[in-house]
């Protein structure tokens, strides 16, 4: 079970949630999340955002408990702010500034800019800009302001991210038009003049009103900190039953106790012995096998008659 709170339908109501756009600027397919139209201006269901916000945030609370890198998308100068802050309480990514074109579709590019602002941040506490002029010192701190501005929130993205939300699909198209290139859920506060076909779990909601974006994204927030926390949890257990395992794996010496060896000392088993041996000694060998053996007067003879023999050829 989620360990997170969700706002109720009073809650969202007095948020100002409910409040949509001009009615004449309404998307058709939005139809579904309005319920009526009150000075010329569509309401929200809030039911239907209280179902939908349910959901989201159970899809990014099982996602951040497996680990997944999340990222929080909120450019408007309404947003901004609490997404940073939201973002970073939750322990997500976040951009605030302007979605880098390509932050998923050519990451290794973005990651070179991650990489030299890592660089630079260390170069500067260690003291090696201090070689530098003051005017090249300038330069250098304004590059790492910069970079800190547009991928400081996304340092430590590793790659793909496992989802993506955002506040306002419309604002932010770039961002879902790159996830949905790679296939990368999209979690959105999306209000009556946006389209939600590109958007995965569509939070409908007021996108303007500061009150509504800091409600939905806090409560988002907690849903994503909450997982993390598992995360870390179920970290924790798994390296220590890794632990275990290696603790009950390692080998362990153990001596052998040497069976002593029984000599059987009785009388019969000795006797019967004794005679098998005797037999083997009795055991007559094959008259073919005996050859007389001549002594050394037969081989002088043999060496004379072979001499007398040459000599009489020659």
């Amino acid at each position: 079970m989620a360990k997170y709170k969700l706002p109720k339908i009073e809650e969202l109501f007095e948020a100002g949630v409910h409040i949509g756009h001009q009615a004449r600027r309404w998307h058709p397919k939005m139809e579904r999340y309005i319920f009526t139209v009150e000075k010329k201006i569509h309401i929200i269901n809030l039911e239907e955002t209280e179902k939908n916000l349910d959901n989201a945030c159970e899809f990014l609370y099982k996602t951040a408990s497996e680990g997944g890198q999340i990222i929080f998308v909120g450019t408007k100068r309404q947003a901004s702010q609490i997404v940073k802050a939201e973002a970073a309480r939750a322990g997500a990514l976040f951009v605030t500034e302007r979605w880098l074109g390509g932050t998923i579709t050519n990451y290794r590019i973005i990651k070179k800019n991650m990489d030299k602002l890592v660089s630079n941040l260390k170069k500067r506490e260690t003291g090696e800009f201090q070689v530098y002029t003051k005017k090249e010192r300038l330069l250098i701190d304004r590059e790492i302001e910069n970079l800190q501005r547009f991928v400081g929130g996304i340092v430590n993205l590793k790659g793909k991210p496992e989802a993506v939300f955002v506040i306002d699909p419309r604002k932010e198209k770039t961002a879902v038009k790159e996830a949905k290139k790679y296939k990368v859920p999209v979690v959105a506060l999306i209000d009556t003049n946006s389209d939600p076909s590109d958007i995965d779990y569509p939070i409908p909601g007021n996108d303007d009103a500061i009150k509504s974006i800091s409600l939905i994204v806090s409560t988002v927030a907690d849903a994503v900190e909450s997982g993390y926390k598992e995360y870390d949890k179920n970290k924790d257990k798994i390296e220590k039953k890794a632990e275990k395992k290696e603790d009950s794996t390692e080998e362990t010496v153990e001596e052998k106790e040497i069976a002593p060896i029984i000599i059987n000392t009785d009388e019969t088993v000795v006797k019967d012995a004794e005679a098998i041996l005797k037999a083997e000694d009795t055991i007559p060998l094959p008259e073919e096998s005996i050859e007389p053996i001549g002594g050394a007067g037969e081989v002088a003879e043999k060496e004379k008659k072979e001499s007398t023999k040459s000599k009489s050829k020659k």
